[in-house]
């Protein structure tokens, strides 16, 4: 029943983290590409004109990510409940979302990095076409960054679910055999 009374605040804390990790991506894509806001981003989120620099990045950040925290900690949460005891419960769970975060940091990273070898002014992605902005190269590796940031998630949820489902496994295993 604890574990029950615990949950709404790991679902919280996961969307307290998302919405963290929102706020700081966008401060690594705002170095690379201050156009992706002032040129998209803020007019997408209805930043104000006085919020239009890095603070206004982080709550773009934050308004774009905190949802994921529902989308990665519900699942996360339901999936960890099987874990016998309120400590492991909690560590488990804690451990699969910093799991989630590194991923999503990692395939972030790794999506930019790509984009710097990738992406020059004459090899610009389809979905730039048509697209007037100041700094197409820049935008367009921050919009990559963006994007497979989501992606990211998805498959740190996947990689976070498959460790806690061996975790409670060995857990139930190692409790069979004193």
């Amino acid at each position: 029943m604890t574990k029950l009374l615990l949950a709404p605040a790991l679902i919280l804390a996961s969307i307290l983290l998302a919405g963290l990790y929102g706020a700081c991506h966008n401060q690594i894509s705002y170095t690379v590409s201050p156009g992706y806001f002032h040129e998209f981003k803020f007019i997408q989120f209805g930043i104000q004109p006085e919020l239009q620099n890095r603070l206004g990045a982080a709550i773009v950040g934050w308004q774009a990510s905190w949802w994921m925290g529902i989308v990665i900690g519900l699942p996360l949460c339901l999936l960890s409940l099987a874990m016998r005891g309120i400590g492991a419960f909690v560590r488990t769970f804690l451990l699969a979302a910093l799991m989630v975060v590194g991923i999503t940091f990692l395939t972030g990273l790794g999506a930019l990095a790509a984009g710097y070898i990738a992406i020059h002014d004459g090899n610009l992605p389809g979905w730039m076409a048509g697209r007037e902005v100041s700094d197409p190269t820049a935008f367009a590796r921050a919009g990559l960054m963006h994007d497979f940031s989501y992606l990211g998630g998805l498959l740190g949820l996947l990689a976070g679910g498959v460790m806690v489902i061996r975790k409670v496994r060995a857990s139930r295993k190692d409790s069979r055999h004193p």
